[in-house]
């Protein structure tokens, strides 16, 4: 097997061939490794359904994913996404997966609870496992850092918000495809019949296993949306998991199926590029049909 180093050295002098067939050259390499990587774009969409209780009508949840802190992404950088985070004044903050791209080696843990502690959701702040925070003998120190930073951690395992009315959405979590155990029917077997729920999953593909569950909408990362991606041809590079579902959003299913959003994440990993597929904050508000 190829170590991590080998292949991303391969992978980027495959972006940057990639770019030289453009005719971009140095300007091409500067842009996707310098600038895009930096151009966050915010996406907002409506999470509408008629389960959703008419006192969640208005509440704003923000998605993000894939900081890959260590790589490319640094505090600083996530300092600043925090600040926006905050600005956007979420009900519900979930945090899809892939929070350092190698955890053990990671060298500003002791930072970034702190860092991510400033993040504000009154009702509440949500995460799962990625595959690179399993990986890297990362499983415990993510969690350590997640829940110290207020997150609730949810691992084959779903949740309830109520309001003062007493209605309730769920919101549910799986294992990592990867390197963990997911098992979605543990993760609802809490859930009431004819709940709204929403599954958080880190790769998109799952996708294909929650249409047979009774979950509304699944919010997944891991895709990069790419990460690079070559005008006429598609995406450089995609990861298990996230071949089917890249980005954006998807209703699988037919009418009453799944809505799927993909979020394109923050950071990079194997290549230090963006192109074509700049960082994504997904901004959500429920809508009570």
């Amino acid at each position: 097997m190829m170590k991590p180093q080998t292949r991303r050295t391969f992978l980027k002098r495959l972006a940057g061939s990639f770019l030289a067939v453009l005719g971009l050259g140095a300007g091409g390499y500067v842009y996707g490794n310098r600038i895009e990587p930096a151009l966050l774009g915010i996406t907002r969409l409506d999470i509408s359904h008629p389960l959703i209780p008419a006192g969640f009508h208005g509440k704003k949840i923000i998605q993000f994913s894939d900081t890959h802190l260590g790589f490319q992404y640094n505090l600083n950088q996530l300092e600043k996404l925090i600040d926006k985070i905050n600005a956007e004044k979420p009900d519900l903050i979930f945090f899809t997966g892939d929070l350092m791209d190698e955890p053990n080696k990671y060298r500003e843990i002791n930072k970034l609870t702190g860092i991510l502690q400033k993040l504000q959701a009154p009702l509440g702040k949500y995460c799962i496992y990625g595959n690179h925070d399993h990986g890297g003998y990362g499983t415990e120190i993510y969690r350590g850092i997640m829940e110290a930073a207020g997150f609730k951690l949810l691992i084959n395992s779903a949740d309830f918000i109520k309001l003062p009315d007493n209605s309730r959405i769920f919101i549910a979590g799986i294992d990592d495809l990867m390197l963990g155990k997911p098992d979605l029917a543990s993760a609802l077997k809490h859930v009431p019949e004819k709940q709204f729920c929403i599954l958080l999953s880190h790769e998109p593909d799952f996708a294909e296993t929650a249409i047979s569950y009774p979950v509304q909408w699944q919010l997944s990362g891991h895709s990069h949306g790419g990460q690079v991606k070559i005008p006429f041809a598609g995406a450089l590079v995609l990861p298990p998991f996230a071949k089917i579902y890249q980005e954006g959003l998807y209703a699988i299913g037919g009418e009453n199926g799944l809505i799927l959003y993909v979020n394109r994440g923050i950071g990079t990993t194997g290549l230090p590029f963006r192109f074509f597929s700049k960082p994504e904050l997904s901004v959500f508000t429920l809508s009570a049909n």
